[in-house]
């Protein structure tokens, strides 16, 4: 439980960190003068491709690339902005598409991944629960938990090739393509490091529940 909260604490300090340099790089106008809109357009066009969509979506921070029906979606404080904050999370949701484009590896597994953490994510918080109530009794249902949350944990780990990449691929083109120079192009990376530091602690919080998860469950086995 202490362990668990200690990460609640570390993850609300980096998403805190996070919208306070987005907000920080928001008002930092870019040199190129392009939305964050443009930006995406621009990215897509100079990687050849053709069949994905900018659109504009709800919600603060809820940008993404979305693989199934080709779109990159971006909130409007980066859609309609033409800050290096926006830049920045443009570009990057522009590397996933790219990503895509060019099958690359981890976001392939990723992907494939999806329909067992669905799946997972449903079952696994029930499953977990009675697991550990009925762990002196029918260790098995632990196990299993274990094995539900092991899917979800592995997902979180190989998310994080993927944002990295992404987010390499991102300031590789933003660099290139003359979209920001020294100043924003070091804004625009201590943004995107911030925003690959919420999926690091998701990923190692993970790793560290799982391994308290089996520990219970080897110990109740030993009893046995």
């Amino acid at each position: 439980m202490i362990i668990s909260l200690v990460f609640v604490g570390i993850s609300a300090l980096v998403s805190w960190r996070l919208r306070s340099k987005f907000k920080q790089y928001s008002e930092v106008p870019t040199s190129s003068g392009l939305t964050g809109r443009e930006i995406a357009e621009k990215m897509l066009r100079d990687n050849g491709i053709t069949d994905v969509k900018v659109l504009s979506a709800e919600g603060f921070l809820s940008d993404h690339y979305n693989p199934a029906n080709k779109t990159v979606n971006l909130s409007p404080d980066v859609y309609n902005s033409a800050s290096v904050a926006a830049a920045a999370v443009a570009a990057h949701e522009c590397g996933h598409a790219v990503q895509h484009a060019t099958g690359y590896t981890w976001l392939q597994f990723r992907s494939k991944m999806v329909p067992a953490v669905q799946v997972s994510s449903y079952l696994v918080q029930i499953v977990l629960i009675a697991g550990i109530l009925m762990v002196n009794i029918w260790p098995n249902l632990l196990l299993l938990g274990i094995g539900l949350f092991a899917v979800t944990t592995v997902f979180s780990v190989v998310t994080l090739p993927v944002e990295f990449d992404a987010s390499k691929r991102a300031l590789a083109w933003l660099d290139g393509a003359g979209i920001t120079y020294k100043k924003e192009h070091d804004q625009a990376k201590d943004a995107l490091w911030w925003a690959a530091m919420t999926y690091v602690v998701a990923a190692v919080s993970s790793v560290v529940i799982l391994l308290q998860y089996l520990m219970i469950y080897l110990g109740a086995s030993r009893r046995d």
